[in-house]
């Protein structure tokens, strides 16, 4: 298969989801794939068996996900607007709104469906400023009690996504016994909760069983059902970015140019200026592996190799499936990856191929 291209491999992808099905069945919470992180609906088939529905940032998301993955659908935006509405009322079962102002607006509008709001504890785990959803004036959520509980008669429930790669069990309880002590007069009026995404539970080592119960126990005590919105923690490790060093170059390092971008295939290393994985990164030969943009700055990485590098081998980039396929894009007109399927079988099955036309079609 002609790189570049994304190679999602369904076996590990199953470990994760089985994680989150053991998690489901030991604390009763329900899990809802986040698109903003993952939305390569080929293997929404897989991921349905495991998990309760999909959330959404967009009305785009919400549509992807009522048509493509089924289960409850969960609509959220930092702001709707009057022209989409209509479309994601229509296309969702619960509505959030992230503030009492767009909330009183469309209220009306989203009658008939469960509505909820977001708050903002103004606590976080977060090791990114830009990623923080309790960054100073954040505008992520409602955080005043005073604006809060004269709408809890038209909401049911409420969403507080305040984490981001928090692989931390203790961090996690010590936010959420936080929460449970500032809103209090808030969770005991509602019927749900989502405490959102970015919690690694799938990840290696961590505590699932007491994060289970930590769940259970706080849907018991308010009376709630909780939800969480995995992204990440539901396909780390499952995709490879596939890629094929085109030339080598010395300028004072050993350098290794490739069919691919950071800007345009992996954007959040550049945004959040973060190396590529590559194993077992060991061996006698280093190399900087970069990118074929114009961007003086489209590294992947420095990385070890066991043997000179030559053009045409092949390099896999890891654990690049979360805010890769979503953020893609036709910077310089770098062929856009193609997108692969590993069946549990062991089988690749191409899914998705980009041409000329499509990068034509993207732009006027």
């Amino acid at each position: 298969m002609q790189t570049p291209y994304y190679l999602v491999d369904k076996t590990v992808l199953l470990g994760n989801l089985e994680k989150i099905s053991y998690l489901r069945q030991r604390s009763g919470v329900k899990c809802l794939l986040a698109l903003k992180c993952f939305a390569t609906w080929s293997v929404f088939d897989l991921m349905a068996e495991h998990m309760d529905g999909t959330t959404s940032s967009s009305l785009n998301e919400v549509r992807l996900g009522r048509e493509k993955f089924g289960g409850e659908t969960h609509a959220y935006s930092v702001a709707f607007s009057d022209d989409e509405i209509e479309a994601v009322v229509a296309n969702c079962d619960k509505i959030i709104f992230n503030s009492v102002n767009q909330l009183t607006r469309f209220a009306g509008a989203a009658a008939g469906k469960q509505l909820g709001l977001r708050l903002n504890p103004q606590v976080s785990h977060s090791s990114f400023i830009i990623a923080d959803p309790a960054r100073p004036h954040s505008r992520l959520g409602e955080w005043d009690l005073d604006r809060i509980l004269p709408v809890l008669d038209r909401i049911s429930g409420v969403m507080i996504h305040c984490h981001c790669e928090n692989n931390s069990f203790e961090s996690f309880s010590e936010i959420l016994a936080g929460i449970e002590a500032r809103f209090g007069s808030v969770l005991e009026q509602l019927d749900w909760v989502s405490l959102g995404g970015g919690i690694h539970f799938t990840g290696e080592n961590y505590p699932l069983e007491a994060f289970a119960d930590r769940l259970k126990a706080f849907s018991e005590r308010w009376n709630v059902q909780v939800y969480l919105e995995p992204g990440e923690a539901a396909i780390t490790n499952s995709t490879t970015l596939e890629v094929t060093v085109l030339d080598i170059l010395n300028n004072g390092k050993d350098l290794a140019v490739v069919d691919s971008s950071i800007e345009a295939h992996m954007l959040d290393l550049l945004i959040y200026r973060l190396e590529a994985k590559v194993l077992p990164n060991r061996g006698g030969h280093s190399y900087m592996v970069c990118g074929k943009s114009c961007l003086a700055g489209d590294i992947f990485g420095e990385f070890q190799f066991e043997q000179p590098l030559a053009v045409g081998q092949r390099i896999s980039i890891l654990d690049a499936g979360g805010y890769t396929m979503v953020k893609k894009n036709w910077f310089n007109g770098v062929q856009m990856p193609s997108i692969a399927v590993r069946e549990l079988d062991g089988r690749v099955r191409l899914v998705k191929s980009f041409t000329y036309t499509d990068y034509v079609d993207s732009l006027s």
